[in-house]
Formats: C-alpha cells, sequence, structure tokens
C-alpha cells in the first residue's frame, strides 16, 4: 500500500498528502509518516514539488485529523468505553483513573503522540474521550503537527536518502520507550489505586465533556 500512495504523489502533490496524514490522524492505519518522508525526497530529488509545500500539507492534515478523531472521541469515545471496557477490564474506577491521568498529563500526551506510530493513530480519539479542554487540545495538537511536519519534511529533505536509516531508528527508540513508559505507568497505577481514584474523584467531579 506504502508504494502505491507513494507512486500517487507526483501526480496530486500535496493533496494526497494532506488526505493520507489526515486519515491517519484521524484513527486510519495508513504511513502519513512513510508518504511524508517520500514527498520530502522527491522535493528534493527531482523538484517535482515544493518542501515547503509538502510540509505545509503534512502540517495541516495532522491538525484536521487530529481535530477529527477529537470530535468523534468527545461524542462517542468515553460511552463506549463504559459501555464495553469491562471485556477488557477497564472498570469505572479503573476509567475514572485513566482519565484523570489524561486530565494531567494529556498536554504531552497529544504532543509527543504525534511522533510515536501507534500514538499518532490514537492520541486525538483518547483526548476527545477524557474530556480533554478543547483549547489545550487544539494548540498541542497545533504544535505538535507544526514540529512533526518540519521535523520529518525537512529533515528527509535535508538529509536525503540517508534518512529511512535515521527514521528506522528513531521508531525502534521510540516503541522501547513507549513500552517502557506504558509498563512503568501500570506498575504505578497499580500500586497507587485508590489513592488515584479519590484524586480523580476530586479533579474530575465537575469536569464533563458537556
Amino acid at each position: 500500500m506504502s508504494d502505491v500512495l507513494i507512486s500517487l504523489i507526483p501526480i496530486y502533490g500535496p493533496w494526497i498528502i494532506f488526505g493520507i496524514v489526515a486519515l491517519e490522524s484521524a484513527g486510519v492505519p495508513l504511513p502519513g509518516e512513510t508518504v511524508l518522508i517520500a514527498a520530502a525526497l522527491l522535493a528534493a530529488t527531482t523538484g517535482q514539488i515544493n518542501i515547503v509545500v509538502v510540509v505545509a500539507a503534512a502540517a495541516a492534515g495532522a491538525i484536521v485529523g487530529d481535530g477529527m478523531g477529537y470530535m468523534v472521541g468527545r461524542r462517542l469515545g468515553l460511552p463506549f468505553l463504559r459501555r464495553y471496557g469491562r471485556y477488557i477490564r477497564l472498570d469505572e474506577d479503573r476509567l475514572l483513573i485513566g482519565r484523570y491521568l489524561f486530565f494531567q498529563y494529556g498536554n504531552a500526551v497529544v504532543f509527543f503522540g504525534r511522533f510515536i506510530a501507534v500514538l499518532r493513530m490514537f492520541a486525538a480519539l483518547l483526548a476527545g474521550a477524557n474530556c480533554m479542554p478543547p483549547s489545550r487540545f487544539f494548540f498541542f495538537n497545533i504544535t505538535g503537527g507544526v514540529c512533526w511536519a518540519c521535523l520529518f519534511g525537512f529533515g528527509a529533505y535535508a538529509v536525503g536518502g540517508e534518512i529511512y536509516k535515521i527514521s528506522g531508528v528513531l521508531s525502534v527508540i521510540s516503541l522501547v520507550l513507549f513500552i517502557a513508559a506504558g509498563y512503568a505507568f501500570s506498575i504505578f497505577i497499580r500500586r497507587n489505586e485508590v489513592t488515584l481514584r479519590r484524586r480523580a474523584e476530586v479533579v474530575l467531579s465537575d469536569h464533563s465533556c458537556g
């Protein structure tokens, strides 16, 4: 699929970049980052597309796609988790704790999630489902999307073919760090579940998506 999408870049230019990145950001499993890098390399080696246009299209796609995911999460996410969460051992208490942790550290999740493949598809949905205030979400959504597009777009343009090796290493490091952080979080939550639930009840008592 990646090869097919990349082959469409010279034909549809920034529109294909915008569309793929936006759909991935909204939760569809598409290779948005790969398309961005390929377009930047095309700009560097052939000049068929301007690198500024590439970066702008990717940033716009990231921002719009995350906005779509956020709105879906606001309307469907939390009720869905409440209804089906028990099947993955996510009862009401643990859901409350999850909302509390996202409410406290959601800024980092939204911003840095843009740079991690798995989180990139779900961070906006989680932000909406966990009632992250729109102003905070869109600030970190926009800054994260712009930084991500500039880093990978201009980086690929400057480094050329070597970016594939660099991107591969960074992806592996990001994945290891993400797994380690998740494991540490799970241990922290298990050991402090009662305390966190009490804090969550206080912090989120007047906090809703309405």
